[in-house]
């Protein structure tokens, strides 16, 4: 798309940004939600790994800027856009920067780390789409609490379903650092490049390139 009279030209797509948004809100409300409602935190789990999903098929067919031949550079152009960026001199990039798309992959590979560890976790409890996988799993047992009756009794969890949610809360955390790294980096990168990044992720526009700039890859 051509520069308009305001020097602004698109770059993200209606489902890359909606993608984007709505796949930060499942994230972190689901993890501030953890067991207080399992449920919804088992949906927005759910929500977040379709999305990814989504995110990666559209990678390959989508227009542009949504493309991963747009945005997937090797490890030294990873590192070196991080070091001129610490300098205030990394060129800036109309889609994602080298170190913008290296993150966006880690924060998918997150997500579904994460999300595949949770839907193992829940499956060894007995519940959800891998049910059948833990069928010949130890079950869970009870415990007595000290009171009658079966109020009195409190069910332990398995030992496959402890490992798998160990392993779902080690994997969440480490995507929720990542998140944290992201804002810090986009945070940086707008100073550096003089650009609101969150608000082009928001409304799609971003500043036309300017001489000696790159539009990406390719162009």
């Amino acid at each position: 798309m051509n520069p308009g009279k305001s020097g602004l030209i698109g770059v993200w797509d209606p489902f890359v940004r909606w993608g984007h948004w709505a796949l930060a809100a499942a994230f972190l409300i689901a993890y501030v939600l953890e067991d207080e409602i399992l449920v919804v935190h088992v949906w927005l789990g759910y929500l977040a790994g379709a999305l990814v999903v989504a995110r990666l098929g559209w990678g390959l067919v989508g227009p542009r800027h949504a493309r991963f031949s747009d945005f997937v550079y090797p490890p030294r152009m990873v590192f070196a856009y991080l070091r001129d960026l610490l300098l205030f001199r990394a060129r800036r990039y109309l889609g994602h920067s080298p170190a913008g798309g290296a993150m966006a992959v880690a924060l998918w590979l997150g997500v579904l780390a994460a999300v595949g560890s949770g839907l193992a976790a829940y499956g060894a409890a007995g519940k959800g789409p891998l049910t059948g996988a833990f069928a010949a799993a130890p079950a869970a047992s009870f415990v007595q609490t000290g009171t009658d009756g079966d109020e009195g009794r409190k069910k332990r969890k398995s030992p496959a379903a402890k490992f798998w949610e160990e392993v779902h809360e080690v994997l969440a955390s480490v995507t929720l650092a990542l998140v944290v790294v992201h804002i810090g980096g986009v945070g940086w990168a707008s100073l550096a490049h003089r650009e609101n990044l969150p608000r082009a992720m928001w409304t799609g526009w971003k500043r036309a390139p300017e001489e000696g700039e790159d539009g990406g890859k390719g162009g």
